[in-house]
């Protein structure tokens, strides 16, 4: 694919968590990582947690088989140019994008991921609603624990697809600054590396979380880590009952709100903006 180094973009945020999205239907524009990271640096470039390349699927090779069901594949690149399976805040800034272009025009609507195929909908209230599909453990015998400087805490594991390290603590500053990435252990539970949240109750089915992204730093919301957040606090007493149940998750960014269905689907309902529109210099 050729390297074009004047292309558009829409700047857009679901609380507090920011994209640049690059419109690419036709699948010429072969990204690097140096560009990503250079777009996302908020010094020299535009400033970003990620980049949001917007493919029509039957242009992905490796995802053509989507195509029939999902017309648009979202091409999420984490801030350091890695590959990343899901992002619940970018997939909704990605159906936003779709539909403030005209690019779809129902409210619900399939996207494409590297975490599989994504239904989504367009709410009244023009919130979005993504479903995350099940949440799973890690396939490890240790259970992991995170450390902040002298302090551990047993962890959760948690998969929605990406990877979670959940820890319920008495205060949210007991993470510390965030400048670096929490100690994790043992390292073979997450070989991809893991995302980080920490928890504080705040009354029924309603806590408030930070994040650590594996790739990017501490972000102001994670979507993922927020459906992660849900179904490990929903079990904190042990087996949950059955049937349907709604978390409030507040983040740095604002309020998210998860259902976890009774059949087991983690949905994801949140705001998303676009705020800036205009065309990036590529280096390279």
């Amino acid at each position: 694919m050729a390297r074009l180094n004047e292309v558009p973009f829409v700047k857009g945020h679901g609380t507090g968590n920011d994209f640049v999205i690059i419109p690419d239907l036709e699948g010429r524009l072969d990204l690097t990582d140096e560009q990503v990271r250079w777009v996302c640096d908020r010094h020299r470039g535009i400033g970003a947690n990620g980049v949001l390349r917007v493919v029509r699927t039957d242009r992905m090779p490796d995802f053509v088989d989507f195509a029939p069901v999902a017309e648009f594949f979202m091409d999420y690149r984490n801030a350091d140019g890695s590959l990343a399976e899901m992002c619940g805040n970018g997939a909704r800034v990605f159906v936003r994008y779709l539909d403030a272009t005209g690019l779809v025009t129902d409210n619900d609507v399939v996207i494409a991921t590297r975490g599989g195929l994504r239904s989504t909908t367009i709410n009244a209230d023009r919130t979005i609603t993504i479903d995350m599909g099940q949440a799973t453990t890690p396939r490890a015998r240790a259970l992991p624990s995170v450390t902040v400087d002298d302090r551990s805490w047993p962890a959760t594991g948690v998969l929605v697809p990406n990877p979670h390290a959940v820890v319920f603590v008495d205060d949210l500053s007991d993470a510390g600054s965030l400048l670096g990435a929490p100690d994790v252990a043992p390292a073979d539970v997450f070989p991809d590396g893991v995302n980080v949240e920490f928890v504080v109750d705040r009354g029924p089915n309603h806590v408030a979380m930070r994040v650590h992204e594996r790739g990017v730093g501490e972000t102001l919301s994670c979507g993922t880590g927020a459906c992660a957040v849900a179904w490990a606090a929903r079990r904190r007493e042990g087996e949950p009952t059955p049937g349907d149940s709604t978390w409030q998750v507040d983040v740095p960014g604002g309020t998210v709100h998860v259902t976890e269905t009774a059949a087991g689907a983690m949905l994801l309902t949140g705001p998303a903006d676009l705020v800036a529109r205009g065309t990036i210099l590529l280096p390279g």
